[in-house]
């Protein structure tokens, strides 16, 4: 049996890993900027985190939702006081992709509505509702085709009040990312989030921030969404939520009451996923990561602004964009193939920056002297 070929894969094995580097099969040592897209949030391999790991593996690895699984509490404890959402419920999945299509079906649930408000550039997942709601035509299958959503500009907030006088009470929800990853590291305004807010009000439609990689601290903020100041109705969450294992998640406001059988799944919340989760959240407290990717992220973005090469510099916090002129589309590979920095990319032309949260000045040092020299080819 083949592998079924659907990631161009750059010829590199990664054989080891310990915090922000990595090192090849031919003992080539890197710096990792990227993280395998904003997965990597407390460094890889961890030791606090892999002991957390062992030790749960030792005890129990897995038993389903049809017993009681203390480490859920703990979970849902602890991500309540590090997020500040102390009232909010948590529901526990596998990805990113899951989380948004289970709060997605929940406000639908919540208000009896089908109709969805998503925007110009967003990329929501890849399951049935996830990708309906995504903005890219290429993934989205015949049988996922619906009328029920409807995609505005991006900050526009006159479409978006009159998407709300065209619609009314058929919107269910609007969900947004407080910065777009795939849509080339952009922004949502706090105007434009506070009006999502009170239309919503309004309406008695639901707001579902999708922090699936803009979120878990990486902006300095626990959710990005959090520095327009008014809450989200859901917070969907997932790749720094377990350093590389598995794991998703959905924080419910509480007006929002559950029954039984309302959403499900076999592995969301299993032992193991609880330990990882637990282990990152006890890291990010215990070494104030969320300020350091703050402090670290603002220095890149100040130092980065600096090079004449550079259109633009968008992004907070260690979620960075670095928008090139067209002539320099092969940066990415120099740093990669050349440099030996792995980055990420996004259109147009927008090297992304998806750091762990524990990257230190030296390493962001280490990388604008060789961004220089990539520059140069």
């Amino acid at each position: 049996m083949n592998l079924f070929d659907v990631y161009p894969l750059n010829d590199i094995e990664i054989v080891k890993a310990l915090g922000s580097t990595v090192w090849d099969a031919e003992g080539q040592e890197y710096l990792d900027l990227y993280g395998g897209h904003a997965v990597i949030s407390i460094g890889h391999t961890h030791p606090h985190y892999v002991k957390r790991l062992t030790d749960q593996l030792a005890k129990v690895g897995f038993y389903s939702n049809s017993v009681k699984i203390p480490l859920q509490t703990e979970l849902a404890e602890k991500l309540g006081k590090v997020s500040g959402k102390t009232d909010y419920q948590l529901f526990l999945c596998n990805s990113g992709a899951e989380a948004n299509e289970n709060a997605l079906k929940m406000a639908s649930f919540y208000n009896g509505r089908k109709k969805v408000i998503a925007f110009k550039g967003a990329f929501h997942g890849r399951t049935s509702l996830a990708v309906s709601a995504t903005d890219n035509p290429k993934i989205i299958a015949p049988v996922n085709q619906t009328e029920n959503v409807v995609f505005l500009p991006f900050n526009d907030e006159e479409a978006l009040k009159q998407a709300f006088a065209d619609f009314g009470n058929e919107i269910s929800s609007v969900i947004i990312e407080g910065i777009q990853g795939v849509g080339g590291i952009r922004e949502a305004s706090v105007p434009f989030l506070q009006l999502i807010r009170s239309l919503c009000d309004t309406y008695n439609a639901v707001y579902i921030a999708d922090s699936v990689q803009c979120g878990y601290g990486r902006t300095g903020h626990f959710y990005s969404h959090d520095y327009a100041g008014v809450n989200a109705d859901v917070y969907t969450m997932a790749k720094g939520m377990g350093n590389g294992f598995p794991i998703a998640g959905i924080s419910i406001a509480p007006k929002f009451k559950p029954w039984h059988y309302m959403l499900g799944t076999t592995f969301g919340g299993n032992h193991l996923a609880c330990a990882a989760g637990m282990a990152v959240l006890e890291v990010m407290e215990e070494d104030n990561l969320m300020q350091n990717a703050a402090e670290v992220g603002a220095y890149l973005i100040a130092e980065l602004k600096q090079f004449k090469e550079v259109k633009e510099v968008r992004g907070r916090g260690l979620m960075i964009g670095i928008e090139l002129p067209e002539e320099l589309n092969q940066v990415k590979k120099n740093l990669l193939f050349k440099q030996h920095i792995f980055t990420g990319e996004a259109k147009p032309n927008v090297i992304r920056l998806l750091p762990a949260l524990n990257l230190t000045k030296a390493h962001a040092d280490h990388f604008l002297e060789h961004f220089k020299i990539a520059l140069q080819g």
